[in-house]
């Protein structure tokens, strides 16, 4: 099993910096895992809120852990809401002798408290499966084609890779959303995730979506609110500083997990994906989240206009405004949306990332890189 070591790095610093900790993320994703590195599952102050015997001990949280001293972890926090206000009169106490590691998948309720009862107490890290940083370069295509969902990541097969997201996608509709707060029929929304199969990587059309549903675009919003809350999409904003251009102003809708994208687009292995119509923007998908989960930028949009200009990617990180396009090409060439882009939004770079193994300059500040070599790998 890969050690995780940046994020065991994150969540000791942060421990260091905040009385508490909330590690976020999609279940599945490796965060019990972690925290058992930190603290073993066995330690008395390791609370499993999935044990109905510690659920029993939690619901007086603050007879239960204000005589605990050291590092307190407990798992599945969104399931004990009265636990928020008690941490935060457990944090401000002098000498803060206990720091509490939280960990959950994003809930309107645990959303809700982190925000009003930990302000400025907490330090939230968002935690998602393996990135191409935890493995070996020859696994780059598994982890593209199987996501970074450890237990499809590390599957003896891709048919046991692919059986195994069959199985989270059904019980995540079916069990995981009802328990974080989500109430909504199943059916529909694993209706409305595979038709969204179909605009990965294209801008969100609620209207047509809903007409071919046959529910409301207010319905589908809500769908889709549940879907990014929960880690499983990405809605990513458009560029929206006044340039004098018809900027489009509506979002791109991405799966943050490729391997949930090919099991709902009906891509079985990585022969099927190499024939399919979606390769580009199954790519293109893979390709953003790594680098988002890099750079880790202050901000980040795509760009797009009206009259046909478009960048898949402008990132804020370290005072830089760098602009990405994704190429799944064996060598890309500058293009006039490109230099239209590299003006109009002032770039310092353009980075033209593809699956190759070379880098080089098609004009001044456009770069083609390599995809690791972009992550700094």
């Amino acid at each position: 099993m890969l050690q995780r070591q940046s994020y065991l790095g994150s969540v000791k610093k942060g421990l260091r910096r905040n009385p508490v900790v909330a590690l976020l993320g999609p279940r599945q994703c490796g965060k019990t895992t972690l925290a058992r590195q930190i603290l073993p599952a066995a330690d008395p102050n390791y609370f499993d809120l999935e044990d109905p015997a510690v659920v029993a001990v939690m619901e007086n949280p603050m007879t239960t852990l204000q005589s605990l001293r050291g590092l307190v972890v407990i798992d599945e926090a969104q399931r004990c809401p009265q636990l928020f206000p008690v941490l935060r009169v457990l944090s401000d106490r002098p000498g803060r002798p206990a720091r509490f590691l939280i960990l959950g998948s994003a809930s309107p309720e645990l959303s809700r408290q982190s925000a009003e009862s930990l302000a400025g107490r907490v330090e939230i890290i968002e935690m998602r499966g393996f990135d191409l940083s935890e493995i070996p370069t020859a696994k780059t295509d598994t982890l593209w084609q199987r996501g970074a969902f450890p237990r499809s990541f590390l599957a003896r097969g891709a048919e046991e890779s692919l059986t195994w997201r069959k199985n989270f996608i059904r019980t995540f509709l079916e069990r995981d959303l009802a328990l974080l707060g989500f109430r909504m029929s199943p059916v529909a929304l694993g209706r409305f995730w595979t038709m969204l199969a179909h605009y990965h990587g294209q801008i969100w059309n609620g209207s047509e979506i809903a007409a071919s549903l046959g529910v409301s675009a207010h319905t589908t919003r809500d769908y889709l609110d549940a879907l990014e809350q929960t880690f499983m999409i990405r809605r990513l904003q458009p560029w929206h500083a006044n340039l004098g251009k018809r900027l489009v102003k509506t979002p791109r809708i991405y799966f943050r997990d490729p391997g949930i994208f090919h099991a709902l687009a009906g891509i079985r292995d990585q022969a099927a994906l190499r024939t399919h119509p979606k390769l580009g923007a199954s790519w293109e998908g893979f390709s953003l989240e790594e680098m988002l989960r890099a750079h880790q930028p202050d901000g980040a949009w795509f760009y797009a206009v009206h009259s046909g200009s478009e960048l898949d990617l402008v990132m804020h990180t370290n005072g830089r405004r760098i602009g990405v396009e994704f190429k799944r090409a064996d060598a890309p060439r500058l293009t006039r949306s490109m230099q239209t882009a590299r003006q109009d939004l002032g770039l310092d770079e353009l980075w033209v990332v593809y699956p190759g193994t070379r880098s080089y300059e098609i004009a001044d500040r456009v770069i083609v890189r390599p995809l690791r070599e972009a992550l700094g790998l």
